[in-house]
C-alpha cells in the first residue's frame, strides 16, 4: 500500500516498521512532527523530555536495555545533547539507537543555520541523509540496521524541506524485534578514563569499517549519463533540485550516507567526468572531502555558503534556464511573524517597554516581543540563556542594573534549561528578576505538552510540576503570580520585584489564546464618535487592531476580547464585550 506522507511522518513510519520501541524527544521545528506521528503507533512508547540531553539519555537507556530507540531534535537541540552523544560514540549500543536531527537552512524558525554534519564528523558517527519522504522511511530503517551492525549510534539528518514536503511512500509491515539480551559490560558502558582509553581504538576501527561500507552501500549511488562533460556530487534536498533541473542528462553521485564519506566511489566518479561540481547546502563538507582526496571540484567557489538552495538558485549558478522553476509570477505579500490576537505575552511586553526595562529574552513565542511596536527585547541567544545572561549582565553592571533589567523565559523553556540559571542566581547572588511566561503549553512548536502542563504526549493526565514551589526550592523566596491581561497589576508587581533587594520570580500566567479549551469573550468594538485617533491602542501591536477611515478599528474575526487595548484608551472608546 502507498500513502502520501510528509518527511517527518515517513520517518516515524520507518521507526514503526523497524520495530522501534522507545522515542524520547524535545519539540523543535522542523523535527517536532516525527515524534508526534510516532506517538500514533501504540507499539512505540513516546514522550516529550524536558530537553534534548535528557531525551538522548532516555534513548540510550532503552538501547542499553536491548530495545531499538530514537531521540529527535532540531539542529540547535543537538548542541544540548552533545554531551551524551560524544561519549555514546565510545560506548556503542545494545539495541539500535538513532538520533534524528533536523537542520534549518534559511533559518525559517531558528537562531542559526549550523550544519549538523560536523557533529557526525567530530563524534565519528555514521550519518544518513534522505532526499524525500520515501527515503526518509527507508533510511530510518537502515539507520537502525547500521547502528546494530556497527555497534554505534546513527545520526539521521533531515532539513526543513524534507521534513515538511510530501511524496508517495510504500508501506510495509513492521519487523518483530524482541529485546536484545542485556549483559553487564563495565569496560564497554562505564566511561571512566581507564575504560574510555580502551574504547577509542574501537571507534577508529569502526570508522574504517564504515568507510568500506560507504563504498558499496545502496545508500550511495552513482547515476551515470551518456555525457561525461559534467558530473554532480550532491545529497539531501539538493539532489531533488538537481534532478528537476537536469533530469537524466547529467551524471549524479547521490550520497545518502554523508559520514563517513566513501573514497574510491567518489574518485572513480570524478575520473569519469571532465568537470565535477559539488552541490550542498551550508558548509563544504563533501567538497572538502573531495579536495582532501586530491580532486579538483567546484563548490562554494560558485555556490553560496549561507541560506537555503532552490531550483532557481542552482539553475542560475549552473547557467541553466530559470523560468521553468518559478512557481508563480504573483507577488506574495510579506507576512511577518506576530503575536496572535489575545496573546498573553502582549500585555507583559507592553508594560516592560513602557517602563523602558532591559529584557534578556529566550526561545519561544515570546521572542516576538522583539518586534515593533513593542520592541521590548534586548537579546535572545539560546534556550535558557535569558536567566543566566541576566545574572551576568547584573554582575557586570551592578545594583542599578538590577533595578531595570529582567529575564523573560517560557514555561517549557524554563523546564528545558532555565532552572539551572535560576539556581545560579540564588546561589551566586544577584538581585535579578526572572519572569516566567506561563502559557500552559509549548506554544511555538505547535502546542506540545511539557512537565508544567499536567498532560503527557498522549494527552493523558501526568505529574504537573508546580512552578511556584520549584522556584522556591531553587532558593528564590519572592515568587509572584500575575495575569498579563491586567496591565495595572502587572506593572505594579514588576516595579516592586525589580526594586527588591533579593532575587525574585514573577510568573505571568495566562493560557495561550489558541488553546482549544480557552473560552474567549466577545469581540470588542470601537465607538468612532469617542475615538480621537490617538493610536494609543495600536501601541500593543495586536493584529486585530488597525486604523480605518482615520479611526481605530477592531476586526471581530480576530479579537478575543482580552481587554488589553481597552485599558490603553483614555477616551473610553473601546468596549462592547460586557
Amino acid at each position: 500500500m502507498k500513502k502520501l506522507m510528509l518527511g517527518n511522518e515517513a520517518t516515524a513510519r520507518g521507526f514503526y516498521e523497524a520495530g522501534c520501541k522507545v522515542v524520547s524527544s524535545y519539540p523543535g521545528t522542523p523535527s517536532t512532527e516525527i515524534t508526534e506521528y510516532a506517538a500514533k503507533y501504540d507499539e512505540i512508547y513516546c514522550e516529550w523530555a524536558p530537553n534534548e540531553k535528557v531525551a538522548l539519555e532516555v534513548a540510550f537507556g532503552a538501547s542499553l536495555a536491548g530495545a531499538r530507540a530514537a531521540a529527535c531534535m532540531k539542529h540547535v537541540g543537538l548542541n544540548v545533547a552533545a554531551d551524551p552523544l560524544f561519549t555514546l560514540s565510545y560506548t556503542g549500543i545494545n539495541g539500535g539507537l538513532v538520533v534524528c536531527v533536523a537542520d534549518d537552512p534559511g533559518m525559517h524558525s531558528s537562531q542559526n543555520e549550523q550544519d549538523s554534519r560536523h557533529y557526525a564528523i567530530a563524534a565519528k558517527l555514521p550519518m544518513l541523509e534522505p532526499s524525500d519522504s520515501r527515503e526518509a522511511k527507508e533510511f530510518a530503517k537502515a539507520a537502525f540496521e547500521i547502528s546494530e551492525k556497527f555497534d554505534t549510534p546513527t545520526l539521521f539528518r533531515t532539513c526543513t524541506r524534507i521534513a515538511h514536503s510530501q511524496c508517495s511512500v510504500e508501506l510495509a509491515e513492521p519487523e518483530v524485534k524482541e529485546l536484545k539480551t542485556y549483559e553487564k559490560s563495565p569496560k564497554k558502558y562505564i566511561m571512566a578514563p581507564a575504560n574510555a582509553i580502551g574504547r577509542h581504538p574501537v571507534v577508529e576501527e569502526r570508522t574504517r569499517a564504515l568507510i568500506d561500507f560507504a563504498e558499496t552501500t545502496a545508500l550511495n549511488r552513482a547515476e551515470y549519463a551518456k555525457d561525461s562533460s559534467l558530473g554532480i556530487i550532491t545529497s539531501g534536498t539538493s539532489y531533488q533540485y538537481v534532478k528537476e533541473i537536469y533530469g537524466d542528462s547529467v551524471s549524479v553521485l547521490k550520497l545518502g550516507l554523508v559520514n563517513p564519506l566513501p573514497e574510491k566511489l567518489i574518485t572513480d566518479f570524478a575520473a569519469a567526468h571532465e568537470r565535477v561540481v559539488v552541490i550542498e547546502e551550508l558548509d563544504p563538507v563533501i567538497e572538502n572531502h573531495c579536495k582532501a582526496l586530491g580532486l579538483k571540484v567546484d563548490g562554494k567557489n560558485i555556490f553560496p555558503i549561507c541560506g537555503e538552495f532552490s531550483q532557481s538558485l542552482i539553475a542560475r549558478v549552473m547557467g541553466k534556464e530559470e523560468k521553468a522553476f518559478t512557481a508563480s509570477d504573483d507577488v506574495i505579500p510579506v507576512r511577518p511573524p506576530v503575536m496572535c490576537a489575545g496573546c498573553p505575552h502582549r500585555g507583559l511586553f507592553y508594560v516592560l517597554a513602557k517602563k523602558k526595562i532591559t529584557v534578556l529574552g529566550d526561545i519561544g513565542c515570546y521572542t516576538l516581543g522583539m518586534a515593533p511596536p513593542l520592541s521590548a527585547i534586548d537579546s535572545v541567544l539560546c534556550m535558557g540563556a535569558s536567566v543566566s545572561g541576566t545574572h551576568g549582565f547584573n554582575k557586570a553592571r551592578g545594583a542599578e542594573s538590577e533595578k531595570k533589567t529582567v529575564a523573560v523565559i517560557g514555561d517549557s523553556t524554563f523546564m528545558h534549561s532555565g532552572m539551572t540559571g535560576l539556581a545560579n542566581i540564588a546561589y551566586n547572588g544577584t538581585n535579578s528578576t526572572v519572569i516566567i511566561v506561563d502559557n500552559s503549553i509549548t506554544g511555538m512548536t505547535g502546542h506540545q505538552q511539557n512537565p508544567t502542563t499536567g498532560y503527557n504526549i498522549k494527552g493523558d493526565p501526568a505529574t504537573k510540576i508546580d512552578l511556584e514551589a520549584l522556584c522556591r526550592a531553587l532558593g528564590i523566596k519572592r515568587v509572584r503570580v500575575v495575569d498579563p491581561y491586567d496591565l495595572k497589576s502587572t506593572e505594579a508587581v514588576i516595579m516592586e520585584e525589580i526594586a527588591a533587594e533579593e532575587p525574585s520570580v514573577i510568573i505571568s500566567r495566562r493560557p495561550c489564546a489558541l488553546l482549544k479549551y480557552v473560552k474567549h469573550s466577545p469581540a470588542l468594538v470601537v465607538d468612532t464618535d469617542k475615538c480621537r485617533s490617538c493610536k494609543a491602542c495600536m501601541r500593543i501591536g495586536c493584529p486585530a487592531i488597525s486604523m480605518k477611515d482615520g479611526k481605530a478599528y477592531i476586526d471581530a474575526t480576530q479579537c478575543v476580547g482580552c481587554n488589553v487595548c481597552k485599558q490603553l484608551c483614555a477616551f473610553d472608546a473601546i468596549g462592547g464585550n460586557e
